[in-house]
């Protein structure tokens, strides 16, 4: 069942609905996080996410239903949420989007009351300041473990 629909597209959290291939495609290749990824990696990943939001183009009626979008959130909806693999396709961007994406995982979703939610960003900041995503105001506080081949991670 979509979360949000407008104009041709809707957003839902249906695991099922997901299109592995394009969510693949997109990471392994496009993005600057997650390239060179395995599909076996991305479908564990979502697998074992609290949360996955897929961002569609078309109406589940006539079956011409395409994914143009995604983001996965980990949580335990109390304390903290990381939301990560938040993109749209090169195709639709610039219709709105990631705000109506941003603004359904933080308003209108099981998340709205999570007390911390985080996220990172090389180029996207003035996306997530509109919905309240601001710098770690004490850096100092948070330690990363990283395999040593996940540099970029």
């Amino acid at each position: 069942m979509p979360v949000w629909e407008k104009d041709g597209f809707f957003i839902t959290t249906e695991k099922e609905d997901l299109d592995i291939g394009v969510i693949h495609q997109f990471l392994n290749e496009e993005s600057y996080w997650a390239k060179g990824i395995s599909r076996q990696h991305v479908e564990k990943a979502i697998r074992n996410s609290s949360l996955c939001f897929g961002v569609f183009k078309g109406d589940r009626g006539d079956g011409l239903v395409r994914q143009v979008g995604n983001a996965r959130v980990l949580t335990d909806f109390v304390r903290l949420g990381w939301i990560m693999d938040v993109f749209i396709i090169p195709g639709y961007r610039g219709r709105g989007l990631s705000k109506r994406l941003m603004e359904v995982i933080t308003e209108q979703s099981e998340l709205k009351e999570v007390k911390k939610l985080m996220l990172s960003t090389a180029d996207a900041h003035g996306l997530y300041n509109q919905f309240g995503f601001m710098e770690i105001d004490k850096p100092d506080l948070y330690m990363l473990r990283r395999k040593k081949e996940n540099v970029n991670v």
